[in-house]
């Protein structure tokens, strides 16, 4: 048997499969984070970053690299903990091992306050609360027709058209009256927003320069 097929004949043994899963994990977990945080990052040093392109280009780089990392790690540890707890019940699988292993996970790796973690939470925090919204009887998908189990369903129209207004309401709100309290990226893109398109001093400042 060639190397080859010695290590496709591994990678496919059943036996391996939940360790073979944790290293998938930590591999998406890594390519995901940079997905998502380095475009969002390019935009926000852009728009408001201070200093030369070298200090913009260097921010770029940290914040990609710790929400890359710590997606693999909370990926890895969680996957760790669902197959610990998974050994440890006999090889049966509770409904309760996701919660625990979430817990840990999250405390490990997202429990210290930093800029990257604090966004990474609130926006964790947002899809759990929308979570409770009444859920539509159809699927994304399917109009009209029942979705399969498990299937997301969108929420109710009416329920989402009023989650939508006390949202927006509710930080509008803070954003007028308590913005020391809102998420720095987005107090940076409200002020952006609503603040520095109030004032213009000439033509360039109000069509191309924002001061």
């Amino acid at each position: 048997m060639s190397v080859v097929e010695q290590v496709q004949a591994l990678i496919t043994n059943p036996a391996f499969h939940d360790y073979l899963a944790i290293l998938k994990g930590a591999r998406n977990g890594l390519v995901y984070g940079v997905k998502v945080r380095f475009p969002h990052a390019l935009v926000m040093a852009i728009l408001f970053g201070r200093g030369d392109w070298k200090n913009r280009a260097t921010s770029i780089f940290r914040a990609t690299k710790q929400h890359a990392l710590n997606l693999a790690k909370f990926v890895t540890l969680y996957k760790t903990f669902l197959l610990v707890q998974k050994k440890a019940n006999g090889g049966k699988e509770r409904s309760s091992d996701t919660f625990f292993a979430g817990l840990l996970g999250g405390y490990l790796v997202f429990g210290e306050r930093t800029a990257i973690n604090e966004q990474i939470v609130l926006y964790v925090v947002s899809r759990v609360v929308a979570s409770f919204i009444p859920r539509s009887t159809s699927s994304y998908s399917a109009g009209g027709v029942a979705p399969a189990a498990g299937k997301p369903l969108p929420p109710d129209s009416r329920s989402f058209t009023v989650f939508a207004a006390l949202s927006w309401g509710a930080v509008m709100w803070l954003f007028q009256n308590r913005g020391q309290t809102i998420q720095p990226g987005m107090f940076n893109s409200m002020t952006y927003l609503y603040r520095d398109s109030d004032t213009w001093k000439d033509l360039k400042t109000l069509l191309w320069h924002n001061t």
